[in-house]
């Protein structure tokens, strides 16, 4: 095994490498056999888990699958580490953010950058707010963007190059549903294998003995939100009329009950569609296409200025990938996953000769990304060195402010 560099890097950018491949194997952090807990999903069937049958090798061998953390959620992971990382000013690059420290009924949002908005640089939340007090998509930088395509990724790459790693849709801008689309070069997923699914079960003891109540004693939802239930109807939150019992959610059976207001015993129950999996062992994969980097074209710069780019957008997945791995896999309660063996990086040629296998740490991640992003500025295609900083117009504001009292006045009624 080589230690990975920025020369090599931009070599295999340049041509000698179709993909950089990250495989580690996991296991419960129980152990063998101890249960973890997918994402789960909506649905009617025996199961809310993504479930699938996978070939494994030859095509005599298939292994039931399940999902534990789906190709965006990785994404989104990885952005996190990368925004650790700038944080911490480890690693250097734009990332453009949203201030809402300056209105204090919503300064709890703190800031929001690229990689934390659900469309990245092209979300509606940057959309409506403002830069140097102009609608973002009015300013020079918001015309810049929206004007960006594949074909001419210049803008986009100066502003904000982690979008062209994780890829961009600009759906919500003047364009609509024509709006440049960025190919997803990083993608991510771990997966679970000969999975078995398992039962939940439930209940619980009040400490009060409070029991089911008679008609006639049923509890209302109160008017007041701070008071959240009354036995007096006087007080109590209308619906249709007539003062309305307390429930949650959208259910209306056993309205009025203590249950409803978090009161009472629950009974014993097992729970056959989300109660976990047991797993052989599970696999995080991921793969950074410097194919789909090489598609990404920078009008107006040299042919070396377009590689030293690409370099510097394949870096930062570099790095992406070295600062996930210590961030763990603490991936939702239940399911905390340890590796089992050491993370293998490789580069895969085009030939189908062996893959090259390569270290990466977390310092020579960073070092390689610094290297790659003075490389390409003193070629002709640097990234913006100023703070990108909006500020969310009074109208977006006002539409949260809504929002909250909506949601902080709203009580479940039958």
């Amino acid at each position: 095994m080589t230690d990975f560099s920025y020369d090599k890097l931009m070599e295999a950018v340049a041509g000698g490498a179709v993909a950089i491949r990250s495989r580690l194997q996991l296991q419960p952090a129980g152990g063998e056999g101890d249960k973890v807990f997918p994402s789960s999903y909506a649905t009617n069937a025996s199961h809310k888990y993504a479930v699938e049958e996978r070939q494994i090798g030859d095509a005599e061998k298939t292994s039931t699958t399940v999902l534990l953390d789906s190709v965006a959620s990785q994404a989104n992971r990885a952005e996190l580490a990368l925004l650790e990382g700038w944080e911490l000013g480890e690693l250097g690059f734009p990332n453009p953010y949203v201030d809402f420290t300056g209105t204090d009924d919503i300064m709890d949002f703190d800031r929001l950058t690229v990689l934390e908005t659900p469309h990245r640089f092209a979300d509606a939340i940057f959309r409506d707010s403002l830069l140097d007090g102009t609608l973002f998509r009015l300013s020079d930088v918001g015309i810049a963007i929206t004007d960006s395509t594949p074909r001419n990724a210049t803008a986009l790459y100066r502003y904000s190059p982690t979008a062209l790693l994780f890829g961009q849709w600009d759906s919500t801008g003047p364009k609509g549903g024509l709006g440049s689309k960025f190919q997803r070069a990083y993608v991510g997923e771990i997966v679970g294998f000969d999975a078995q699914i398992g039962k939940k079960v439930g209940s619980r003891l009040d400490p009060l003995q409070i029991e089911k109540l008679n008609t006639e004693d049923r509890v209302f939802n109160a008017k007041d939100p701070a008071e959240v239930w009354t036995h007096d109807s006087s007080k109590a939150k209308t619906a249709k009329g007539k003062p309305a019992f307390a429930s949650r959610g959208s259910e209306a059976g056993e309205a009025g009950q203590p249950s409803k207001v978090n009161h009472g015993n629950i009974a014993p129950s097992i729970d056959s569609q989300a109660g976990g999996v047991t797993i052989s062992k599970a696999v995080q994969t991921t793969v950074i296409s410097l194919a789909a980097l090489r598609k990404l074209r920078f009008a107006g710069v040299s042919r070396d200025a377009e590689v030293a780019a690409r370099t510097s957008i394949a870096a930062l997945g570099v790095a992406a990938l070295a600062y996930l791995t210590e961030m763990d896999f603490d991936l939702r309660s239940r399911c905390l996953l340890i590796p089992s063996e050491p993370q293998r990086i490789e580069l895969l040629g085009r030939d189908g000769s062996p893959s090259e296998e390569v270290a990466i740490s977390r310092d020579t991640a960073a070092s390689i990304l610094s290297e790659a992003a003075s490389h390409a500025s003193a070629l002709g295609i640097g990234w913006e060195t100023d703070e990108i900083r909006l500020e969310p117009a009074p109208k977006l504001i006002e539409l949260v402010r809504r929002s909250r009292k909506v949601s902080a006045a709203s009580q479940p009624s039958e």
